[in-house]
């Protein structure tokens, strides 16, 4: 090994950055983990619904690994996310705001779930990207409605846990309605987490799992939103909450989570020989904020190569600007770019594990290098222009360090790798 910051070259650095990121959807991909997490088959019907972006590379692992189950049912993923499944349907709905494929998709998960027995399964596929995907409005409310709250919700800043308590409560197969249709039907959920913390019921907002904050007082965030909510969803989040009646046991299984893929990712770095410091996989927050804090971890002298990893969701509030191109990610890479201003011997790659990148037109993420802001100012670009205007996608595309990777069926949330060289030349 050779320690000066000669040995990184701009070509092995981005190298590394990306082996580190295919590391970590590969440690997520349905075809690789499925099979070993499977129930026995049951004695009667075997039915298989789910939501997500991994959802149809689920139904094809399922498929692949039950050949002699006599399978039937459908999965829902986001437009460009399906994957052939043979003996299961694969449907289509957009994300991140719902459209009226998403509500048949719900419709249709519920009619396959009505008339079971006991001695039937429901094997329920669950990943991010869910709640959009398969969209029922709670009586009183309209597809339209729901499309208004994401919207709202897209834009306000709000962690991913209080949107999903608000989009349970707006639904009528969300927080466990699913599985209490399915009943007596025995069903077993997997899920790739893409949430911080892995908490299973709020991955695709809970469709098998019993809402856990079904008596939660929504009624600060309905009146912070008020303005941009329609007055049905308004009403029902300012009505007095009901717990949640009790639940038979709930038998869920992590195929994938985020802490296991960062994991992943490190054994790359740790196999040439480079230090990693993993600084969580459930940090939250703007955006912006999080890029100028990891800027002040990578100032930090090393001796040798080490790679700082952390994964969780971040969030960029709009409060009304008009954004441009771009998502958390890429407006997390342009932030941690200007608060290092140039630093020698600091590349980073900032990316969805999903691909898709927030509105960024198509791009996972974006990679950074000590010379990005020379590059940029050579091409009369203002990094913090393109920052004030969430316009992240645009400054990258220009620089063409866009993170271009296409679906990748599945979703473990952000990966953000660092790596810090010895600053010895």
């Amino acid at each position: 090994m050779i320690p000066s910051a000669l040995a990184w070259s701009d070509a092995r650095a981005r190298d590394l950055l990306r082996r580190m990121f295919d590391a970590a959807v590969g440690a997520a991909d349905p075809a690789r983990i499925l099979a070993g997490h499977l129930p026995p088959p049951p004695k009667g019907r075997c039915v298989v619904v789910g939501a997500g972006k991994a959802a149809g590379a689920m139904a094809a692992a399922v498929d692949a690994a039950w050949p002699e189950v006599d399978l039937e049912g459908a999965v829902v993923a986001p437009y460009g996310y399906g994957r052939p499944a043979p003996r299961i349907r694969v449907l289509e709905a957009a994300h991140p705001v719902p459209d009226a494929n998403s509500e048949m998709a719900a419709r249709e998960m519920m009619r396959l779930v009505q008339g079971l027995t006991s001695d039937d399964l429901v094997l329920s596929l669950i990943s991010g990207g869910g709640s959009a995907v398969m969209a029922l409005p709670a009586d009183g409310l309209t597809l339209a409605d729901k499309q208004a709250v994401n919207r709202a919700l897209l834009a306000s800043g709000l962690d991913i846990r209080t949107m999903n308590a608000i989009r349970r409560r707006l639904s009528a197969i969300k927080g466990g309605k699913l599985a209490a249709a399915a009943s007596p039907a025995r069903v077993v959920t997997l899920c790739i987490s893409d949430i911080p913390g892995d908490d299973v019921s709020a991955i695709a907002s809970g469709p098998t799992i019993p809402d856990p904050e079904a008596g939660r007082d929504l009624s600060e965030f309905a009146d912070l939103l008020k303005d941009r909510l329609p007055a049905a969803a308004y009403e029902r989040l300012r009505a007095p909450a009901v717990p949640a009646p009790p639940s038979p046991a709930v038998d869920v299984r992590l195929l994938a989570t985020p802490g296991g893929c960062l994991e992943a990712a490190a054994a790359v770095a740790r196999a040439e020989g480079i230090e990693v410091e993993i600084l969580g996989d459930d940090l939250e927050g703007e955006s912006r904020a999080l890029g100028v804090l990891m800027a002040a971890c990578a100032r930090r002298p090393v001796s040798r190569p080490q790679v700082l990893l952390s994964g969780g969701e971040t969030t960029v509030t709009l409060a009304g600007k008009k954004a441009g191109r771009g998502g958390r990610n890429t407006e997390f890479a342009l932030s941690l770019a200007l608060a290092l201003q140039g630093s020698a011997g600091v590349w980073a790659l900032a990316a969805d594990t999903d691909g898709e990148d927030g509105a960024s037109g198509g791009s996972a993420g974006a990679v950074i290098a000590p010379d990005t802001l020379a590059r940029a100012k050579a091409a009369g670009l203002s990094g913090g222009v393109h920052l004030e205007g969430h316009d992240s996608g645009g400054f990258f595309a220009a620089l063409d360090d866009l993170l271009v990777t296409g679906p990748t069926c599945t979703n473990v949330n952000d990966f953000r790798a660092i790596l810090v060289t010895p600053r010895d030349v």
